[in-house]
Parts: C-alpha cells; structure tokens; sequence
C-alpha cells in the first residue's frame, strides 16, 4: 500500500467523509518524482462540525500520525462541513509553488 492509500484509508476509517481527496505533491517540490514528503489532503466530513480549523487540523494530524510520522515534511491540510463544501462550489485549493521546488 501506497503512503497515499495508507492516509487516505485512516482518514476514511475515522472520519467517515463526504468526499477525500489526498494528492502526493512531492513531485512539485525538491524531493522530486517518487518522493513521499509533500501531501495536500481535502476532507469534508460531518466530524468538523462545530470545530474550529485548529482544531479540525490537530484531528487530521491525529488520525493520520501512525503513517506519516517521521517520513512527510508538509502535509497541506483542507477540511470543510459538507455545507461548507457546497459553498465553495466542490471546490478543492490549488497548492501554492515550492520555492525549492525543480518545476516553478
């Protein structure tokens, strides 16, 4: 399994989403092709309900620890209510450019 699936399947497992997206962005930045150092997440779930984004980041890291630990250097981290979701128009944030990246 994938670090990507890996993350995805603890996510899905303890936050049952709406909608999971994990994207292994380590290719954008100076780890290269085939690097697990960067990921950007996108989590709607019931489960953030009434919880600030703090605190909706700090469960995210939780949950997701026992497979990242000591291997990923950024984890970008997106989480909405599904009524935030449809908001946003199902809208996922684009990654901003690595400064150390080998592709900007």
């Amino acid at each position: 399994m994938s670090l990507e699936e890996a993350i995805t399947q603890c996510l899905t497992t303890d936050l049952s989403p709406d909608f999971i997206e994990v994207d292994n962005e380590s290719h954008l930045h100076s780890s290269g092709k085939g690097g697990n150092s960067h990921f950007k997440v996108t989590v709607v779930s019931d489960a953030f309900n009434g919880l600030s984004l703090v605190a909706r980041h700090r469960k995210v890291q939780q949950v997701v620890a026992p497979v990242t630990g000591g291997v990923v250097h950024a984890l970008g981290i997106h989480t909405y209510t599904p009524d935030e979701w449809k908001q946003r128009g199902y809208e996922i944030p684009e990654s901003p450019t690595c400064a150390g990246s080998k592709h900007s």
